[in-house]
Order: structure tokens, then sequence, then C-alpha cells
């Protein structure tokens, strides 16, 4: 099961690791957020103890949105070392995920 990020655990969860990190900030009305959901659960547990594998609610948690200026839904913002490295816009393939991911933790 995927990680939840709140406005509290950001920072101690993503920021300050040292694991690299991909967070999906999504909503419960947003329908390419339920297309990625099922993807981003798989990946939570393919990467369970190399990657931490989040979700943010936007609509419970904006802060943390409202601090990396997510406009759009589903965002998917990659970590490594706390820092921020990439992002993918929208629903993409499984693929493209995994691909970032290995990338980065190779």
């Amino acid at each position: 099961m995927a990680f939840t990020i709140t406005n509290d655990n950001f920072q101690s969860e993503v920021l300050d690791s040292k694991k690299v990190a991909m967070v999906d900030f999504w909503a419960e009305w947003c329908g390419p957020c339920r297309m990625v959901g099922p993807i981003v659960e798989e990946l939570s547990n393919e990467y369970e103890g190399k990657a931490l594998v989040g979700k943010c609610d936007v609509d419970e948690y904006g802060d943390v949105a409202a601090q990396f200026g997510i406009r759009s839904i589903p965002t998917i913002l990659f970590f490594k070392n706390g820092e921020l490295v990439d992002r993918v816009v929208g629903a993409v393939p499984k693929a493209q995920l995994k691909g970032k991911l290995d990338g980065l933790l190779a």
C-alpha cells in the first residue's frame, strides 16, 4: 500500500530522507488520477524497501501541493536525497514511472 503523504510528514518522510521518493499528487474526483492510482499501488509493492512510494491527496493536504506549484493532477514528483529531480504530469504508463524510479536508484 502506498504511503500517505500529509502536510505533517512530508518534510520528515520525503525531504529529510536519503531514500528515493515518488509522490503521486491526486484527488478522489479526478478521473486520470483513478487510472494512475493502481499503478502507484503496484509500484509501492515492487519498490518496498528500495524507494518510498507515496500518495498526497491535494484536497486534504494542499500545503504540500502548493509548495511545489502543483496545478494539474495527477502530478507525480520524484525526489532523491530530499531534492526534487523530476516530475510527470498526467496519466502515464507504468513503464514510464518504473523507468524513472530505476534511473534514480541506479
